[in-house]
């Protein structure tokens, strides 16, 4: 357990400072997380909680390989939610995205989103630990956003969502950063349309032709 430790320090502060880019000189270059276990609601996969801390400075892709095509984010460290970047660098790099479905797509006027991060269905089949809320209060969820969802205040784990159009909601979900490419993807997705699940109504459900993360990986 201890050299898995050992790894991950590596890979994540080593390898992902090769993206970094100066903060200023007001800002701390870490700041510290909490992450605590859930032993009611088990790690749908192995994997190992992240360190207890975050780097705040630069920026970071990652590429989720969907079956409808690539999806480059990048991610936002020295932003408003660095313990959540911290969070998913950890879980992209254990490789727990990988070969997991999309269970949640929407396209009303209040709501444009694609949900993913839950192994099992919606809202089930998290890492097995949670950890608290980081918003500033001025969050703005436009298209191409992407941001920790959740079920009820400081219960983050997995679960995260990318904005295909807008979602008009209250600044309450962790931002971690942008679609910087494949956004074509996410467009046929929703015309490929919707099954409804009630309650949420017609035009919140999963996804009509199921929505794959083949692979998740650092990078182009």
């Amino acid at each position: 357990m201890k050299a898995r430790w050992v790894a991950l320090v590596l890979s994540v502060v080593a390898g992902l400072g090769l993206c970094s880019v100066p903060a200023t000189a007001a800002s701390a270059p870490v700041v510290r997380c909490a992450f605590t276990p859930t032993p009611d609601n088990p790690a749908a996969r192995p994997v190992v909680r992240p360190l207890p801390f975050a780097l705040t400075r630069g920026t970071f892709d990652v590429t989720f390989r969907f079956n409808y095509g690539p999806v480059t984010v990048r991610l936002d460290r020295a932003g408003a939610a660095p313990c959540a970047v911290a969070n998913l660098a950890s879980l992209v790099l254990q490789h727990f995205y990988d070969r997991s479905r999309c269970w949640r797509l929407t396209d009303s006027e209040r709501l444009g989103v694609l949900q993913c991060g839950d192994l099992y269905e919606v809202e089930k089949g998290g890492p097995g630990y949670r950890f608290p809320d980081e918003v500033s209060g001025a969050e703005t969820y436009d298209r191409g956003t992407v941001a920790m969802g959740n079920q009820g205040p400081g219960t983050n784990g997995s679960e995260f969502f990318i904005v295909h159009s807008f979602a008009h909601i209250p600044a309450q979900y962790s931002v971690l950063g942008k679609v910087v490419r494949g956004m074509d993807a996410l467009d046929r997705m929703v015309a490929d349309g919707i099954v409804p699940s009630d309650p949420n109504g017609p035009l919140d459900g999963a996804p009509k032709h199921p929505v794959k993360i083949e692979r998740a990986s650092f990078g182009w």
